[in-house]
């Protein structure tokens, strides 16, 4: 029998029920989907939560002033240095970071600090200074004397991720507790019920987004702004806002409040500086009040709280009404709801922004070091480590030494081109280091020390001039047996043929030929037909091995020129050779990193002193006593007879061709300074070394070099009287005679044939009588 067809009842439930079986299967796999994508975004939450959660730039420091009793500090460079680490001046310099002074007595509450070696902890000190040097340094609270304290160093920059954020990362328990307290009464009152969202807060926004027909009103907690900023991005869409909510429970439901308040403290925009963005409120307390995020003041909370609504509309140095404003009404509130009383809303309220008027900026004002410090780290270190670890490099820049040697330069290059306008262009170089550690204490790469473009210090190549003179005399005086300072040196005519087929006939400054000369007067008076006679007779090749084993890397070419300077060097790699002077023929490799930690603190790496003895002691004196008279009587004796006498200096001059570029290298007790000037298109400066580079570097030395006492000659130099036209040991009888060092056993034997000139006189008429 034929089925009789359904009915129309009987079709209709099977209509529903296949309907049914596909609402539910649509259902099943979104839900499946669902459940995969909340995996994924949970795997994601997790990963990244639970990782490195910040690319954090590496951080780098100045040296920490140490502070111990006969320490040489004046007073001046003590508040210097104070100000530049950002310490407050107040009534009683008992408030952390900030320090009291009255007539050379300074009351400084420092900030702990991990160094290299190990914690610094706070302390109130009492210094007292007197005749430019520490007298008294001890506690306040116990009156205890102490032998050292290391003041925090300076930070002097970051080397910052690729993407332009910066931020310090502080712990929930160094802020403020009112700052976090602040934070949450403004931005998310529920914060400490929620799960992630606030139900009432998102349909409250998504009517609104509703009615609106886009996304125009937020309704975010702290967890979903941080979800926000740091998984997702900053599109008003539907599907983002689904991404948000959804992320927001699942961070909830994996990590506790603490480490979620934590990370949003670390995470939230708060400013921009240039192409920088400044992150967290670690960072802000710098970037907008030049101290740690632990001593923001509840004010100082308040301010940095309001700027979260809008970093831009309420910046407190473009816009400091509306800051102000936004400020106390965050104030307010916290008096409201019973988080502050009204003493401290009172005073709160009449508080000033306090704002720095220019921001601790990222980029470092000593751009020109910071070269130094990256060439350096990049033989060991990549720049994706250098700018994601959160590292801190130690350096050896010296903030006060810098800053001096700055200031030496602008003055004078101010005076040089009022007396000719048409030096407007002129450029300069300064590096300075210490004598013995070879740490660089200050560079300057431009003529306007904050230029962050071709740094003239490091990468510059250009031509020495004399600077490289006492590379021959120094060859000379380590063969005692031939050469001393009185050996008479032929400054003539010179005539040498070169490969080309010309002659290469050097000429003096003066264009004047002196005849024999003592090699000390020679050097003194950068004679140039008597360095390239004494090179010749030596040999090039030892000249060039002198040159080298002074720390001169560069390929030199065995060409007769090099001896006047034809050579190409930076002012960094002329301080190096000079370094070896100073430091009495003892090679050490000039650096400016000292140490580096990892973002734990943990030592990674320590630069060593690395010292190799290169050249005889007593030949380097020797060139040394040649280089002081080169200061005071010969070449730059019109700025040198200026110095203190008390100064124990030497140096060189260098002048090249048609007046181009103007040098001088020259060292103390205490430092080595190296000056360039010049013009980038190689112009004519009109500038000798005397008269261009030198003032800068007298300027620069006489504030930097105490009255130290010079080192004491090496045992095996003795001093004798010579007369200078023969070299020969000289009687009272000698009308030109000098005091020179000698290597014991290298000195004249005889005596010159100079007597008396009446006894001489009387001794002719004798003669005469007995014809």
């Amino acid at each position: 029998m034929p089925k009789k067809p359904p009915t129309r009842k009987k079709r209709k439930t099977t209509t529903k029920r296949r309907w049914l079986r596909w609402l539910l299967l649509v259902l099943a796999s979104a839900l499946i989907s669902l459940s995969v994508y909340t995996l994924y975004l949970d795997q994601l939450i997790q990963k990244k939560f639970e990782g490195q959660r910040w690319s954090v730039p590496s951080r780098v420091y100045a040296r920490p002033l140490e502070l111990y009793p006969q320490r040489p500090l004046t007073v001046e460079n003590l508040r210097s240095e104070l100000d530049l680490a950002g310490y407050q001046p107040s009534a009683n310099g008992l408030e952390p970071g900030s320090y009291r002074h009255n007539a050379g007595r300074f009351i400084i509450s420092t900030r702990a600090f991990r160094h290299w070696d190990g914690e610094e902890p706070a302390h109130s000190i009492k210094v007292q200074i007197q005749s430019g040097k520490i007298q008294q340094l001890s506690d306040v609270d116990s009156g205890r004397a102490l032998s050292l304290l290391r003041l925090k160093p300076v930070e002097i920059g970051t080397i910052n991720p690729a993407h332009r954020e910066d931020r310090i990362l502080v712990r929930l328990a160094q802020l403020p507790a009112i700052l976090p307290m602040a934070l949450q009464a403004i931005e998310d009152r529920k914060f400490a019920r929620h799960r992630g969202i606030d139900l009432q807060g998102i349909a409250r926004a998504s009517w609104v987004n509703l009615r609106a027909g886009r996304v125009v009103q937020g309704g975010s907690t702290l967890t979903q702004q941080l979800v926000k900023n740091f998984f997702l991005n900053s599109q008003r869409t539907f599907s983002r806002k689904f991404n948000e909510a959804i992320m927001a429970l699942l961070l909830e439901s994996r990590f506790d409040k603490q480490d979620i308040l934590e990370a949003y403290l670390n995470e939230v925009y708060l400013g921009q500086d240039g192409n920088r963005a400044i992150h967290g409120f670690g960072l802000a307390a710098r970037f907008y009040f030049n101290k740690p995020a632990q001593e923001l003041t509840l004010a100082e909370s308040a301010l940095l709280v309001a700027i979260v609504r809008g970093p831009t509309y309420y910046d407190p140095r473009r816009h400091p009404q509306r800051a102000i404003e936004r400020r106390n009404q965050v104030i307010e509130i916290l008096h409201r709801d019973g988080i502050i009383d009204s003493t401290q809303t009172a005073a709160a309220l009449a508080s000033p922004l306090s704002v720095t008027p220019r921001p601790n900026r990222g980029e470092s004002r000593y751009p020109a070091f910071m070269g130094l410090v990256k060439q350096q780290l990049a033989q060991h270190y990549r720049d994706q480590d250098l700018r994601s670890e959160g590292l801190r490099i130690f350096t050896t820049l010296d903030p006060v030494v810098q800053q001096i040697t700055e200031q030496a330069m602008i003055k004078q290059l101010k005076q040089l081109k009022q007396r000719q306008p048409e030096r407007a262009t002129l450029e300069a170089a300064v590096v300075v280091s210490r004598l013995g550690s070879a740490e660089v204490s200050a560079m300057v790469g431009a003529a306007k020390p904050q230029y962050r473009g071709f740094n003239r210090a490091l990468e510059m190549r250009r031509p020495v001039g004399s600077l490289l003179k006492p590379a021959i005399y120094l060859t000379a005086l380590a063969q005692p047996q031939h050469y001393t300072l009185a050996s008479l040196i032929e400054d003539e005519e010179i005539n040498l043929p070169q490969a080309d087929g010309s002659i290469w006939s050097p000429a003096n400054y003066d264009h004047t030929s002196h005849g024999a000369i003592p090699l000390i007067t020679a050097l003194a008076q950068s004679y140039n037909q008597a360095a390239v006679k004494l090179g010749m007779e030596l040999g090039l090749r030892s000249v060039v091995d002198t040159l080298q084993q002074l720390g001169i890397n560069n390929q030199i070419p065995p060409y007769p020129s090099i001896m006047l300077g034809s050579l190409e060097l930076s002012p960094l790699a002329v301080a190096q050779m000079y370094q070896t002077l100073a430091d009495r023929g003892y090679y050490t490799p000039l650096r400016a990193v000292r140490e580096v930690l990892n973002a734990q603190h943990q030592p990674l790496q320590r630069y060593a002193l690395e010292t190799e003895k290169r050249f005889s002691p007593a030949a380097v004196y020797l060139l040394n006593e040649a280089l002081r008279r080169a200061l005071r009587q010969g070449t730059g004796k019109r700025i040198g007879a200026q110095l203190p006498s008390t100064l124990s200096l030497a140096g060189k001059t260098g002048t090249t061709n048609q007046l181009r570029d103007s040098w001088f290298a020259g060292f103390g007790s205490e430092y080595l300074g190296v000056v360039w000037l010049g013009n980038d298109d190689n112009l004519v400066t009109g500038l000798t070394g005397a008269s261009g580079a030198l003032p800068i570097w007298a300027a620069l030395m006489s504030q930097l070099e105490g009255n130290l006492e010079p080192l004491p000659a090496p045992p095996e130099i003795i001093y004798k009287v010579v007369d200078s036209e023969s070299g020969l040991l000289a009687d009272t009888g000698c009308e030109s005679r000098f005091e020179l060092p000698f290597i014991d056993g290298s000195q004249p034997q005889a005596s010159a044939p100079c007597r008396n000139s009446r006894e001489w006189g009387m001794l002719e008429r004798l003669k005469g009588w007995f014809k």
